[in-house]
């Protein structure tokens, strides 16, 4: 049998290496997982030899910010991530993640996001993470810890700060979740599982965080009036626990608000000056979270997403359902509740300036289990390359494609990831940057993009121009294993 020196050529593409450099034309070389030479391999013997000329070649994309816990367990090749050059993901954000769990009933808003209690039947995050190995999905996946899950494991009354005892059983699960791999613990502020945290509490819980050398991502407490305000916050944390903060889907909510990004991130600019602070965010204007009437009431439109009490709402714009119930909005909420919903909210303005800062990472912040979703979860990343690279000059190819790979590898620690480099794995995407372009829209959400061409994980090939394989070749990315994060 003959043998071939590589398994895979990718040759004559533009290598966009994700450190923010400058494209250049060479071929690259993949034995097994990793990229093991870069150069001229015209005359070289391989495997397979795919030719990329006229194409970008660039690492696989690192989303910062998704919902995919329960969809890794349910749907393990992932279209909605490979079809657009996701790589690996970042789960277990907003302070939701499916492990560790122990809930007798189905659980509260948002954690219904993900999963009911048959969904969330892991007491442990090692169970989960070694689940997730025993039937690896098509993606790499690193795991926070919700600190909502923890509080509803441990606290039977919500509304309210952890007691000493109920502290120490949190904190316990924490280290249990952080020694079988996750990366750090994820808070959801604004939510009322967890809005009752006091400061007191969520210091205790990034002792743990501190001493193991991970990170702390937010959902802060407010990101409308008292946005300043819940900056201030979480980088007092970060600051008294000494740990790195991560500032989830960074926006601004609500009319009156609209144009603060000026504002916020001359704050944050200056904090991350006197600490390790991050940041990521989405292409959209709308945000999409569970349905109640803050998020409403600051909307100039609402759709459903989902509804238990009305599954034909999905789709439907909360103003038209309403009409039909002949109620206000404000019942519709109630009697659709629990559901989901999009909230049309946020400026073009500030989604811009936010996407442009030098250091916001890309995170898609989609909901898989919604029965019609956000078309975030299908198009974030071709968006940027398409709508704001190509179309709006917004960012140049290079720094948008740092913003989904070196930035974000660094930001978690995750080593080896996030470069076209020799020695890195091959986490790779080779896309047409004259045609790549997001086509899920809010009408119709579930759409494949359009040139992304060829998804490898760790040298396999998961997508191929909108369509999955059945590779499953994704690996737990767990923090033994990994570097420090914001290093």
């Amino acid at each position: 049998m003959k043998h071939h020196a590589y398994d895979l050529i990718l040759s004559n593409g533009k290598i966009v290496d994700g450190t923010g450099a400058d494209r250049y034309t060479a071929d690259i070389g993949v034995i097994g997982d990793r990229i093991v030479e870069i150069g001229n391999l015209g005359t070289a013997d391989a495997t397979e030899r795919l030719e990329c000329a006229g194409k970008i070649i660039a690492p696989g994309f690192i989303d910062a910010h998704t919902h995919d816990d329960t969809a890794l367990v349910l749907w393990p090749d992932l279209p909605a991530k490979t079809t657009q050059g996701v790589t690996t993901v970042i789960i277990g954000n907003c302070g939701i993640s499916l492990a560790p769990s122990n809930f007798p009933t189905d659980p509260p808003p948002p954690l219904d996001l993900i999963g009911d209690a048959t969904t969330y039947k892991y007491r442990t995050m090692a169970e989960y993470l070694d689940d997730i190995e025993r039937h690896p999905p098509s993606v790499n996946v690193a795991a926070l810890t919700g600190h909502m899950s923890l509080r509803v494991s441990v606290m039977s009354e919500l509304d309210r700060p952890a007691r000493p005892h109920e502290l120490q059983e949190m904190k316990k699960l924490l280290k249990e979740s952080i020694d079988a791999g996750s990366i750090g613990l994820s808070t959801g502020l604004a939510y009322k599982p967890s809005i009752a945290a006091d400061f007191g509490e969520l210091v205790s819980l990034l002792s743990v965080v501190e001493q193991t050398d991970c990170l702390h991502c937010t959902h802060m407490r407010d990101e409308a009036d008292d946005v300043i305000a819940s900056i201030n916050e979480v980088c007092r944390l970060g600051r008294e626990a000494n740990v790195p903060t991560l500032i989830s889907h960074h926006k601004l909510l609500g009319k009156t608000n609209h144009g603060r990004s000026v504002e916020t991130l001359a704050l944050i600019d200056k904090m991350r000056r006197q600490q390790p602070l991050a940041i990521d965010c989405y292409p959209y204007v709308a945000s999409s979270t569970v349905l109640n009437h803050t998020r409403a009431s600051q909307s100039s439109a609402v759709m459903i997403t989902w509804s238990k009490s009305f599954p034909d709402a999905q789709g439907r714009f909360l103003k038209d359902i309403a009409i039909e119930l002949g109620c206000s909005e404000e019942e519709a909420i109630d009697r659709l509740n629990p559901a989901g919903a999009i909230f049309f909210v946020l400026s073009e303005e500030d989604v811009s300036r936010i996407l442009a800062w030098p250091e916001s990472m890309i995170g898609s912040d989609g909901i898989p289990q919604d029965s019609f979703p956000h078309p975030r979860l299908w198009g974030t990343f071709p968006r940027v390359l398409g709508h704001y690279v190509r179309d709006t000059g917004l960012l140049s190819l290079e720094n948008a494609v740092q913003k989904m790979t070196s930035l974000p590898a660094s930001v978690f620690g995750l080593s080896g990831r996030g470069r076209i480099a020799l020695g890195a794995f091959a986490d790779i995407v080779v896309f047409d940057p004259d045609v790549v372009l997001d086509l899920a829209t809010y009408m119709d959400p579930i759409q494949p993009a359009l040139g992304i061409e060829h998804v490898y994980v760790n040298g396999h090939l998961v997508a191929s121009n909108g369509s999955t394989t059945t590779n499953r070749p994704g690996t737990v990315l767990r923090r033994q294993n990994l570097g420090s994060p914001m290093n």
